[in-house]
C-alpha cells in the first residue's frame, strides 16, 4: 500500500467523505468503501485505518480480483506444509500478518462463495484456520472491503453473500467520481503536473493556458481521478515549450495509434466517427424552410460532435474543423453549453 499519496479535494461533496471517514474511522468495525475505478478508494480505505486506533498496527491488503479462488483462499488464510501438491513447508496468510490492525479487501465482489463463507466467519468470530489444518487461530483484524460494484444488487441475484454484506456494511463510505466534484479537478491537474514537472527535472511548471483549462473542466473523466493524473502527466512530458503553459490536454493515448483498415476490421475500436453523423433535413409539403431547416442541422451537427468526443469541446471543435472560440460561439447561440 502506496501511502506517500496525498489526498486532495475542496469540493463540498468529497469533504464530506472525509468528514465521513474521521466519524467512522475510530469505531472498530468492519466497513466497506465504494466508488467509480480510479476514484481514490484504496487511499480512502487506508485513511480509514490510520485514523483509526489501529493505526500503529499493520496494514494489508489483498486484491480479490488478482487470484484465483484457490490462491486467494491460500493468501488470505495460509497454509500447511503438504495441505496440496507443492506445499512444502506452513504459509501464514494475510489474515495472520494483519493481526492487531486492519486488512483492505480490493475488488471483494471478485471473491468465490467459499471465500466468502471463511470470510464471514472471520468477520463473525474473528477466527480462522489455514488450508489443511485444523486448528482454529484467532484473529484480531478490522475487515475493510472496497469495489465499484453494487454489492445489494449482486445479494439480490445470489451472486455476493447477503449475510457477509449484512456484516461488512457496518458503514459504507462512498467516494464522489471526479465529475461530481468540478472544483477539484483544476487543483488536482497543478498538483499532479508540479510532481510530473519534478520527475521530469524540469525548473518551473507554467501552468494551464485557457484551452488546456476548458479541456480539463468539460471533459467527463470516467476513469476519475487516476485518468486525470494520466492526462496532465501525458501532456506534460509531451508538451514542447516547457516554458509556455500547457495548451492542450491529451485524452486519448490511443489516438492515431490505428490505421483506417484496423479499425474498421476491429468492432470494438471505440472511434470517435461511431456516432452516425446526422441527416440533412427533408422538405415537408414540397418546400424547405432555409433558416429552420439550417438552424436544425447545426444543432444536430453540434450535438453529435459533442457526443462523439465525449463532451471535449476542444476535440469537438477539432472534430467539426473550427476553432475553440467558434465552437463556444455556436454552443451559446443554441443554448448547448453544459450547465455547471
Amino acid at each position: 500500500m502506496d501511502i506517500s499519496q496525498t489526498i486532495l479535494g475542496e469540493d463540498p461533496r468529497f469533504l464530506a467523505a472525509l468528514e465521513h471517514v474521521s466519524r467512522l474511522a475510530p469505531i472498530n468495525r468492519p466497513c466497506l468503501v465504494i466508488g467509480e475505478r480510479g476514484s481514490g478508494k484504496e487511499l480512502i480505505a487506508a485513511r480509514l485505518h490510520y485514523l483509526s486506533t489501529r493505526w500503529g498496527g499493520p496494514l494489508v491488503k489483498v486484491n480479490c480480483a488478482a487470484l484465483s479462488e484457490t490462491l486467494l483462499d491460500t493468501e488470505l488464510f495460509g497454509h500447511e506444509a503438504g495441505a496440496f501438491t507443492g506445499a512444502q513447508k506452513r504459509h501464514v496468510g494475510r489474515f495472520e500478518r494483519a493481526h492487531g490492525g486492519s486488512i483492505i479487501l480490493d475488488e471483494i465482489a471478485t471473491a468465490s462463495q467459499m471465500v466468502q463463507e471463511k470470510l464471514l466467519r472471520v468477520v463473525e468470530y474473528g477466527e480462522i484456520e489455514r488450508v489443511g489444518g485444523s486448528e482454529v487461530i484467532d484473529v484480531d483484524v478490522r475487515v475493510i472491503g472496497v469495489t465499484n460494484e453494487n454489492l445489494k444488487q449482486l445479494a439480490a441475484q445470489g451472486k455476493f453473500r447477503a449475510d457477509l454484506l449484512d456484516r461488512l456494511a457496518f458503514d459504507v463510505i462512498a467516494v464522489p467520481p471526479l465529475r461530481e466534484r468540478p472544483d477539484d479537478i483544476l487543483p488536482l491537474a497543478e498538483q499532479f503536473a508540479l510532481e510530473m514537472t519534478k520527475r521530469l527535472s524540469r525548473q518551473v511548471f507554467s501552468g494551464f493556458d485557457s484551452q488546456a483549462i476548458e479541456q480539463l473542466k468539460n471533459y467527463d473523466w470516467p476513469g476519475n481521478v487516476r485518468e486525470l493524473r494520466n492526462a496532465v502527466e501525458r501532456s506534460l512530458y509531451l508538451s514542447e515549450d516547457t516554458d509556455a503553459p500547457v495548451s492542450r490536454i491529451v485524452l486519448d493515448p490511443f489516438a492515431g495509434v490505428w490505421s483506417e483498415t484496423q479499425k474498421s476490421a476491429d468492432p470494438t475500436t471505440d472511434s470517435p466517427n461511431q456516432p452516425t453523423p446526422p441527416h440533412m433535413p427533408s422538405a415537408k409539403d414540397g418546400s424547405l424552410d432555409f433558416r429552420e431547416a439550417t438552424r436544425d442541422y447545426e444543432i444536430a451537427l453540434l450535438k453529435h460532435a459533442l457526443q462523439a468526443n465525449h463532451n471535449n469541446q476542444t476535440e469537438a471543435a477539432n472534430f467539426l474543423k473550427l476553432n475553440y472560440h467558434q465552437l463556444r460561439r455556436l454552443l451559446e447561440k443554441y443554448d448547448l453549453l453544459p450547465s455547471r
